[in-house]
């Protein structure tokens, strides 16, 4: 099925890329979460509109990349969260948590879809967080949860 995407999907493609994919994926998971709409001969117009928004949103060269995340990669990130006796949270720390966190501590604004989480973080301690900042930088930040 081909479709077209409104967001950046991780290993599939940018906002405004047609991309052909399994009727399955498309249909349960891309269109339902907002992900992508379905391509049809009118789509073109929309597949502009959602490149020049992107273009205005993106980081246009790679030495402006590289700039943003050595301020990302200087910045101290500390969520605190609640917890149990266990050092387990309730709940997990969600990209929009951490984006508003780096914010909070004086780094640059983030989009919470450029942070990716290998997986999800529910416990207290340290932990290593990518942020993908340009197809070919990504920053590495360590983030410490603690307790509230």
């Amino acid at each position: 099925m081909k479709i077209i995407l409104t967001h950046e999907v991780s290993g599939l493609g940018a906002a405004g890329d047609v991309v052909d994919v399994k009727d399955g994926y498309a249909r349960n998971y891309l269109v339902p979460r907002g992900f992508a709409i379905r391509w049809t001969k009118g789509g073109e117009k929309d597949v502009a509109q959602i490149r020049r928004a992107r273009k205005i949103h993106e980081i246009a060269t790679i030495e402006q990349a590289n700039e943003i995340k050595s301020k990302l990669e200087a910045v101290k990130v500390r969520l605190a969260v609640r917890s149990g006796d266990a050092g387990r949270l309730f709940g997990s720390v969600t990209p929009a948590d951490i984006a508003s966190a780096i914010k909070a501590a004086g780094g640059p604004d983030v989009d919470k879809r450029r942070v990716e989480l290998g997986s999800p973080i529910k416990t207290l301690g340290g932990h290593q967080v990518s942020v993908r900042l340009h197809p070919e930088v990504a920053a590495k930040l360590g983030v410490e949860v603690v307790a509230a």
